[in-house]
């Protein structure tokens, strides 16, 4: 009767397991680990950086060996509680800098300001996913958030907290990149956005509360 049991309870555990760990591939959480063997220019300020960094390369070898992140902050953003209370700040990118942790948007914002100040050129902008809702632990989530930028007519994706210090590319369109990245996940995409900005959509969702003015 013993044996049985213990048989039962392995199988359960091994069950409960793989479903802990299909949770967290499907979150946004960082699939790899810090890795500093690529290529950056090492500074001790976020300022300092600006005059040293120059390409998208400079600020993704600094991602790489840096970032990590922050599954509790990431309870904050997720639908469900975000229902409840107000949505936690976003980090700018010197505080980003400072605390080398946070989630996706975070990230994003850290690569889409920066390469603006050091390569306006590339023509950095968010990339926003919206996948099909799943729920971790009880908390439903959503949307992702990276980086998308221009080079020689190519278009380039990072600033990815699933897989800090990755850069996708090049592509001819984002769509190419959409579709590959759903694969990657393993998640269906229902939308995708190219912003200017990580408040836009939030803000234009608001407009759209507003009732249209009643004509005389």
């Amino acid at each position: 009767m013993f044996k049985p049991f213990m048989v039962f309870t392995l199988l359960l555990l091994i069950s409960y397991t793989n479903i802990i760990h299909s949770a967290e591939f499907s979150s946004n959480a960082s699939e790899y680990l810090q890795n500093s063997t690529l290529p950056f220019k090492a500074t001790d300020s976020y300022e300092e950086a600006l005059q040293l960094w120059k390409t998208p390369e400079d600020v993704n070898g600094w991602i790489a060996a840096n970032f990590s992140y922050d599954t509790s902050r990431a309870i904050g953003f997720s639908e469900t509680q975000r229902s409840k209370n107000e949505r936690p700040p976003i980090y700018s990118p010197s505080e980003l800098f400072r605390r080398k942790t946070g989630v996706c948007v975070d990230l994003a914002r850290f690569g889409v300001e920066t390469l603006r100040r050091i390569h306006p050129g590339s023509d950095p902008k968010y990339l926003m996913i919206e996948f099909e809702p799943i729920q971790i632990k009880g908390d439903t989530f959503r949307l992702h958030w990276l980086v998308r930028f221009k080079r020689d007519g190519k278009t380039y994706f990072f600033a990815d907290s699933k897989r800090p210090g990755h850069m996708a590319g090049p592509y001819d369109d984002t769509r190419e990149f959409i579709n590959e990245y759903a694969q990657y996940r393993n998640r269906k995409i229902v939308a995708f956005r190219e912003l200017e900005s990580y408040q836009k959509q939030r803000r234009a969702k608001a407009l759209n509360l507003k009732e249209p003015e009643k004509k005389p």
